[in-house]
């Protein structure tokens, strides 16, 4: 039973990579290997149910086409191209092919052919895995580094508890675990590469307890259901864990399925499988669209008197006489600036995302980041580096959105420093599962975040600014966000504060 929920998770996990619209190599390797996965298995499974010579053959066709489709999407998701190679790649599905053939030959009946297989997929996974730990001894981003030694350590426990398998058939009283710690490996597998931003284990972690949680839940109410009438000790534990596993992972891919079924019987876009639970937040996402639609509007009407307020106050500064006059209306012209700046930030963050994006070179915006900021004087007592990696690849961005997030962080840096520091602004280029990325570290050596200010800094209207407004970060966000990548920050009261922005 154990064999045929494996078969599952993985026919249900390399489906749901198929069905994603903007799917990557390295997830499109994935699930080839996971569907390889899935034919060795399920055929195994029927093969010891009716002892069919054809089973037997797709079962050993899937084992087969794991070597060369594991090392291939090994390479991929390394972002290597010497180890693995290509070469090794091409030579794996040579030795798969040649295996292959000798199943239709005289041969098929040799004794330690299927010792044979089993010791060339072994050889292949330890390939693999000294592939992965020589990545990351050479990799150089620490977010990648900690991805990488997450899958280690997940391959080294699935190896580890594969040894039950041994003591099993070797009589000892111990649960085959190797099916589990498989499928459960898998699943880990799929978030990382699916999730290639997630940068740190919490994150991980988090999610991964969420499906256990589900799946858990799950087995404890099959067995409920099923003690009722006295057939809950028919099923073993861990047909009934991976039975439950298969159900929860399923959810998303047959629900995806279904709606692009019933997208054709609604016409006018409306999802049918939004959860009762749900509706309320839609109708806070359309509450959010009606504020854009209104954003607009409101900042005209509110503009239109400011100018009148302010050309007026500027008039009378001109004819007033006493100094004390000259002061009051500076200060209704002043004020009336700095509302005009935050209806323009408002109107920033409420309306509709545009960017006019073409490839652009992102150390030539540092550049023209920093002569912004020298030209305007304001990086005095601060000493500003710039560590630019001179190989950083092109990315697809909007320039001038960008100079707007680097500069409105790099000026909240300086505002940080009142008493003088240093400020860094870097770039390097690093591989995710999703091939290349360019990451920007802006830090500086100020007061810092205090940690509980530190979680609603993206907030909108979060400010600890006496005049902010607190919408220059939520801007921040949202631009780099609809570019598709992804905005951190890592905090130190009284030693300095570094934003990350991965592209």
């Amino acid at each position: 039973m154990e064999t045929f929920a494996l078969a599952v998770v993985s026919f249900t996990i390399s489906i749901s990579l198929f069905l994603k619209r903007r799917r990557s190599s390295v997830q499109l390797l994935f699930a080839f290997v996971c569907l390889a996965l899935f034919l060795q298995k399920i055929a195994a499974f029927f093969y010891g149910v009716f002892d069919v010579d054809f089973l037997k053959s797709i079962s050993y066709a899937g084992l087969l086409s794991i070597p060369p489709l594991l090392i291939a999407f090994c390479r991929s998701f390394l972002n290597r191209r010497h180890f693995p190679s290509q070469k090794v790649v091409l030579f794996a599905a040579l030795c798969s092919f040649l295996l292959a053939t000798i199943c239709v030959t005289p041969w098929h009946g040799w004794s330690y052919l299927r010792s044979v297989f089993y010791l060339y997929i072994g050889s292949v996974i330890v390939y693999c895995y000294a592939a992965l730990v020589s990545s990351i001894k050479t990799q150089k981003s620490q977010v990648e580094k900690k991805r990488l030694q997450y899958i280690a350590i997940a391959c080294a426990l699935t190896a580890v508890l594969s040894v039950s398998d041994i003591l099993h058939l070797n009589g000892y009283n111990i649960p085959s675990m190797s099916n589990i710690a498989l499928g459960v490996l898998i699943y880990f597998t799929l978030i990382i590469i699916t999730y290639p931003r997630l940068p740190d284990l919490h994150e991980i972690m988090v999610r991964a307890l969420v499906v256990f949680a589900l799946v858990m839940f799950v087995t404890i109410m099959f067995y409920l259901i099923t003690s009722l009438f006295g057939e809950a000790t028919a099923f073993s534990f861990n047909s009934i864990f991976l039975t439950s596993f298969v159900i929860v992972i399923s959810i998303d891919p047959a629900k995806l399925v279904l709606k692009k079924i019933a997208s054709r019987f609604f016409l006018d876009g409306r999802d049918v499988l939004v959860s009762l639970y749900a509706i309320d937040e839609e109708i806070e996402k359309e509450k959010s669209m009606l504020l854009e639609e209104m954003a607009t509007g409101l900042a005209h009407e509110i503009r239109n008197p400011l100018s009148s307020i302010k050309g007026a106050a500027q008039y009378l500064k001109s004819e007033a006489g006493s100094d004390e006059n000259q002061k009051l209306l500076s200060v209704i012209v002043e004020e009336t600036d700095r509302l005009n700046g935050v209806v323009s930030q408002f109107l920033d963050y409420a309306r509709p995302y545009t960017k006019n994006a073409e490839m652009q070179d992102v150390n030539r915006i540092i550049e023209k980041v920093v002569a912004l900021i020298t030209t305007a004087g304001k990086q005095e007592n601060i000493v500003i580096e710039k560590n630019l990696d001179e190989n950083l690849p092109r990315v697809w961005i909007d320039g001038e959105q960008m100079i707007q997030v680097i500069l409105n962080i790099a000026l909240n840096a300086m505002e940080a420093m009142p008493q003088g520091g240093t400020l860094e602004l870097a770039t390097t280029s690093v591989g995710n599962s999703g091939g290349k990325a360019i990451e920007i570290a802006i830090r500086d050596t100020g007061c810092g975040i205090d940690k509980d200010h530190l979680k609603n800094i993206f907030k909108p209207f979060f400010t600890t600014k006496k005049k902010g407004t607190g919408l220059g970060l939520s801007v921040c966000q949202r631009i780099v966000k609809n570019h598709g990548g992804r905005i951190d920050v890592e905090s130190t009261p009284g030693s300095g504060t570094v934003f990350f922005i991965r592209i």
